[in-house]
């Protein structure tokens, strides 16, 4: 039995356990939890001792079918599933914190200038196609996360590795432009492919990882197939001979899936907050929260649209949104409102900041009313989502009341992520963003809304981009010198509001009570090499 699993819930016992991992962890060394004790400390919620059972099929239900690219913009929950079951990462952070752990890099060290890390790659590890990992094959793969064509959401910080050395198939030096506070977050993202089957990667055709699952098949809108790795690096994992992912576009037809049997579990945030609640209440189901893994739900403003340059509108936005009822009504509490996008676990988070815009109806008025007529303006969202369709009637009566005319405009989700990703809205926008359960400067130089030097508000301020930047460029993203560049940061986006938070949304998954140690990374890429039927 290999004596290293480093996935990220199943090591999350073992990462409490090990608090001396934590000091380690800047220079990587060390591995993670041996694999007899993670077996052994597996139990069902009654906490009796359940064995794990080797094989079985594993079917869930899905939203969404791939798209090109999914796999490097995160932006279907199809992707996301490839990208957690047939790839793997140069490192992993647990759910708890964001210090990395081995992965396909065993251990690593950052030079004391913060300009060159060195990895040391396990030698163990091939594809699926049976040819052997490299670093030649880690070098590719950033490379590619780092080309614009692929509009990768940490492509800033791809990008800042100015050079590779891949001389030795088992080590990889990175050369980097300036100090980057967020390169584990890079690594920890960035899938390793193929580079030789990359091409069917981004068409769809074929996905060839190193992960515990091999792509099988792919039907159009119906369904993806995974079986077993015979080869897994990890020894005696995956337990499960085969994932089938269904893809299942209605909501409430998931929900049948699930209650029928004809799927063992629903993908994170494919049910309302309401219907998973029902679930976990059900003899024979589970509801788990994703602690770690969190969303914040946020509505954007282009502030170039008529009726949203002046800041004072989008501050009657803020100050006219009554974000306890949506977190209450639609998301069921599972969360807290915020009017900053940092999860109160993030170095960033200040509760007393979040407390900028309490919900002031008269304060509203008495902005539009400075500002003058307004036209009636478009809240786009995703209309196949029951949680973001409640959420924008909700906002639409609330922002009626301050004054404001709001046109809803529900549309197709690949629609509404082109228009992220281009910066292509007409008014305001209403959806949820990643990232901020990570290092605080990946989001505002990475994320579609943030990214201070291209985002969807089509926003730009020097003072936001010299902060943006030099909380990048800290080292040590939990110090106190990088907290008061949060801080700057904090103040920034309260001020100018482009961006106007409702809250941090725990993600919450439904299953069978059959189906054991499921397990997530702080993306949502599932981890099922330790997961089990019963």
């Amino acid at each position: 039995m290999n004596s290293s699993f480093p996935t990220a819930g199943l090591d999350r016992r073992a990462f409490f356990r090990g608090s001396a991992i934590a000091a380690l962890a800047i220079l990587g060394t060390g591995s993670l939890a041996a694999c007899s004790s993670a077996v052994g400390e597996q139990r069902s919620d009654a906490g009796e001792s359940v064995d794990p059972v080797r094989g079985g099929t594993l079917t869930l239900a899905i939203p969404d079918d791939v798209t090109p690219s999914a796999l490097l913009t995160s932006t279907t929950i199809a992707g996301i599933t490839i990208s957690g079951l047939v790839f793997e990462t140069l490192t992993r952070y647990p759910l708890d914190s964001v210090v990395p752990q081995p992965l396909l890099a065993k251990d690593w060290k950052l030079s004391d200038d913060g300009l060159t890390l060195t990895l040391n790659l396990r030698d163990d590890v091939t594809f699926h196609s049976g040819r052997p990992f490299t670093s030649a094959d880690a070098e590719f793969s950033l490379r590619t996360y780092a080309d614009p064509k692929f509009s990768a959401q940490l492509r800033s910080t791809a990008a800042a590795i100015s050079g590779y050395d891949s001389s030795d198939p088992n080590k990889l030096v990175l050369t980097l432009a300036h100090r980057t506070g967020n390169i584990f977050d890079l690594l920890d993202l960035a899938p390793i492919f193929d580079s030789e089957t990359f091409d069917k990667a981004v068409t769809g055709e074929s996905f060839i990882g190193t992960g515990p699952f091999v792509f099988a098949s792919r039907t159009p809108n119906s369904s993806i197939s995974f079986d077993r790795n015979p080869n897994y690096w990890v020894a005696e994992r995956p337990f499960l001979d085969r994932v089938e992912a269904r893809i299942v576009p209605d909501s409430q037809a998931r929900l049948t899936s699930l209650k029928s049997g004809q799927v063992a579990l629903v993908a994170p945030g494919s049910l309302t907050f309401r219907d998973s609640q029902t679930v976990g209440k059900t003899d024979g189901f589970e509801t788990t929260a994703l602690d770690g893994a969190e969303l914040q739900t946020y509505i954007g403003a282009n502030v170039t649209a008529e009726g949203l340059t002046d800041v004072r509108t989008r501050k009657a936005v803020a100050y006219a949104i009554d974000r306890e009822r949506i977190m209450s009504e639609v998301y069921r509490d599972a969360g807290y409102a915020v009017n900053l996008p940092w999860p109160k676990s993030s170095p960033a988070y200040d509760a007393a900041k979040n407390s900028t815009y309490a919900r002031d109806v008269a304060k509203a008025r008495a902005l539009v009313s400075e500002v003058g007529t307004l036209p009636t303006i478009p809240l786009t969202y995703t209309g196949a989502s029951p949680d973001f369709e409640a959420a924008a009637q909700i906002v639409q009566a609330n922002l009626a009341e301050a004054g404001i005319r709001v046109e809803l405009d529900p549309v197709e989700a690949t629609i509404f992520f082109k228009q992220l990703i281009g910066a292509e809205f007409k008014g305001l926008w209403l959806t949820s963003h990643t990232f901020a359960q990570y290092i605080p400067s990946t989001l505002t130089v990475s994320a579609y809304p943030f990214n201070a030097a291209h985002n969807a508000s089509k926003f730009s301020s020097p003072a936001y981009s010299a902060a943006a930047d030099a909380a990048w460029q800290q080292p040590d993203g939990s110090s106190d010198a990088a907290k008061k560049l949060y801080a700057d940061l904090s103040t920034q986006l309260l001020d100018e509001l482009f961006l106007i938070e409702i809250g941090v949304v725990v993600q919450q998954v439904s299953a069978a009570s059959t189906v054991r140690d499921l397990s997530w990374t702080k993306g949502r890429q599932p981890q099922f090499a330790n997961t089990f039927l019963a």
